[in-house]
């Protein structure tokens, strides 16, 4: 399989054989992410490689019970890390900011991110499989305790990574003429916007499972491998809502937009809370 193919073909593993991955694989994963684009090559980024079976099970509770996390054999933690580039700079009698300018933080997300992505593509290629875990951006102070991560280092993804026992075959993503616009920005109709998210998602069928299976597949597997009736919650949720769309799927129920946004005053203190701080951001929480 070339390059394109692969990364074509590549979709989110959520069940993982109960195999180790040997410590030199793990080691050419970590300089994958190593030797991922960076900022101004300043590379402020920290790893957290977590493989005890007892802090799988641990970290997999803070991230809202997810059994990937503790049945994989490895997760990665990607923490933007202040705190080296600052003492580096102290060493040097020079100030950095770096935790008061949100433009140098969102720089090093994305930095963070090209390195998780780098290891996704080596993992892909090594016969592994992954899967993103962002809800750690909600459990920062925990995650903090769990790893003693010290102030100004902060925990922004999980990648969990393990051999794949099955790889879901159903989702779907946007197509490229959707996505692609040449030279300018092209606003597409109603009816095209409406199409491609169809085309994407399907329609809500009355076999709830098939949908779910397509558009929240971590429902389906959660049931799988640890049978905590996210299913049947789910089927009981679309019909108290009256759900009818993928998009009131996503943004009621999935991802509840109101609460989403009432969460911004609680990250915002965790962040405050590990030493980032951006003067002139309103912070509606203690």
């Amino acid at each position: 399989m070339n390059l394109y193919e692969l990364l074509m073909n590549r979709r989110s593993v959520r069940h993982f054989e109960d195999r180790d991955i040997p410590d030199d694989v793990v080691d050419r994963l970590l300089d994958a992410a190593a030797n991922a684009p960076s900022g101004g090559n300043i590379q402020p980024l920290s790893i957290v490689v977590v493989r005890e079976r007892s802090r799988r099970a641990r970290l997999a509770e803070i991230v809202g019970s997810q059994p990937w996390v503790r049945n994989a054999p490895v997760s990665f933690v990607f923490c933007i890390d202040f705190l080296r580039v600052k003492r580096w700079a102290a060493l040097s009698d020079v100030a950095f900011m770096g935790e008061n300018a949100l433009s140098v933080f969102l720089i090093a997300y994305a930095d963070l991110m090209c390195a998780a992505q780098n290891v996704v593509v080596l993992a892909e290629g090594l016969g592994l499989g992954s899967v993103y875990v962002g809800t750690v951006q909600s459990r920062i102070d925990e995650t903090r305790q769990l790893l003693e991560l010290p102030e100004r280092v902060l925990p922004m993804m999980v990648l969990t990574v393990g051999y794949p026992r099955s790889i879901p075959s159903t989702v779907r993503k946007l197509d490229r003429a959707v996505v692609a616009h040449s030279e300018t920005y092209r606003t597409d109709s109603d009816e095209e916007i409406e199409r491609a998210f169809e085309k994407k998602y399907g329609s809500i069928e009355e076999n709830v499972e098939k949908y779910l299976g397509r558009a929240c597949v971590e429902v389906i597997e959660a049931d799988k491998q640890q049978d905590d009736g996210w299913t049947a919650w789910a089927r009981e949720r679309m019909t108290e809502l009256n759900i009818r769309s993928s998009a009131q799927f996503l943004f009621e129920l999935r991802y509840p937009q109101e609460a989403m946004v009432e969460g911004n005053g609680e990250f915002l203190a965790a962040l405050k809370r590990a030493g980032f701080d951006f003067p002139g951001l309103e912070q509606t929480a203690p």
